[in-house]
Order: structure tokens, then sequence, then C-alpha cells
């Protein structure tokens, strides 16, 4: 196995965990909704994997943070197919922010600050939306009898979405920005 791949291997597993760690930590996370739904750091860490590795690898540890939450009876899961689409799918799809990989780490090399906050802003911004998305189909499909009486499946699930993946997109935005502008190099030195 070459070095690249164990470093790709390594840094995936570590910071998976971490993201699971910074999730499961009470004090590390503000918590809007009893069913699920606060508002953390722990997608940070996947963030980072996706902006460092590029798209594998953001998929890759979004996957398996969201199975590890299964695995940890952290997961809320009614059925296969909404476990399916809320641990499965939706946290793998954080690592889409890995398709501005490329970009921003050129930006960083080239010193443009402005561009590389973009970059990382249209990275997380594009993994956040996704998951918001496979978040809100399924509270559509399975959790529209929680919405109150006369309000609509779509709007119920449209806030409570909303509540903590806005301030979770503003928080790992400015998070992983100044992480990668403090230290630039760390962006740098992946294989992506």
């Amino acid at each position: 196995m070459s070095s690249k791949r164990t470093l790709f291997l390594i840094e995936v597993a570590i910071f998976t965990a971490l993201a699971l760690v910074l999730d499961i930590i009470p004090f590390l996370k503000f918590k809007i909704w009893p069913a699920g739904g606060s508002i953390s750091f722990a997608m940070i860490p996947i963030f980072i994997v996706a902006f460092r590795w590029g798209l594998k690898g953001g998929l890759l540890s979004g996957f398996l943070w969201g199975i590890l939450q299964i695995a940890v009876g952290d997961a809320y899961i009614l059925n296969f197919w909404q476990g399916a689409i809320e641990y499965g799918f939706a946290f793998m799809v954080l690592g889409f922010a890995g398709v501005f990989a490329n970009a921003a780490q050129q930006s960083f090399k080239q010193g443009e600050n402005k561009m590389s906050f973009i970059y990382i802003m249209l990275g997380v911004l594009f993994g956040t939306a996704l998951r918001f998305t496979a978040h809100f189909v399924a509270g559509i499909i399975f959790f529209s009898d929680a919405a109150p009486e006369g309000q609509a499946a779509w709007v119920y699930s449209l806030v409570y979405n909303s509540t903590y993946l806005i301030p979770g997109f503003i928080l790992s935005t400015i998070v992983v920005y100044y992480l990668f502008y403090k230290q630039p190099r760390t962006i740098l030195s992946s294989a992506a």
C-alpha cells in the first residue's frame, strides 16, 4: 500500500471519529430538537477531509460518520429507508464539498484569501444543502405526523431542518476557513 493511500485511510478514520466525538459530547453541541437536530462542530472534520482529499475522501468520511452514529446508538431510526436516507445518504453527501477542493487549494497556494474563503463557503454550502435536502425529504415522508395541526409537512420539515443546518453551515464555513487560513499547508499537504 502506498504511503499516500495509507495517509488517506488514516485521515479519513481519524476525522470521522472526531466528527462522531464532536457530535456526542453534550457540551460541544446545542440541541435544538429532542428527536434530533443540533448545532455542533461535528460537520467540520468531514469538510476538512473533503477539502484535503477531494470528493472520495469527503464522501467516505461522511458515510462512515453516518454509519458510526447508528453503531453507537446515536441515531433516531424509524425504518430502513428513513435510516438509509438520514444516516447513510445525508451525512455522506456532506463530502460533495470536495468538488471545490482543487479550487480552494489553488487559491490558498496563490495567497488569494478572498477566493479561498469563497471556495470554502461554496463547498460547505453545497455539502450542507445536499444534507438539508436529504433531511427535508425524509421529514416530509417519515415525520409528517409530527407537524402541528394545520401545518403542511413540507413547511414543518423546512423549518425543523433549517433551524440547525443554517447555523451549522455558518459555523462550519467560518471554522474551516479559519483553520486553513491559519495553517494553509494543512489543506495543501494532501493528495487531492
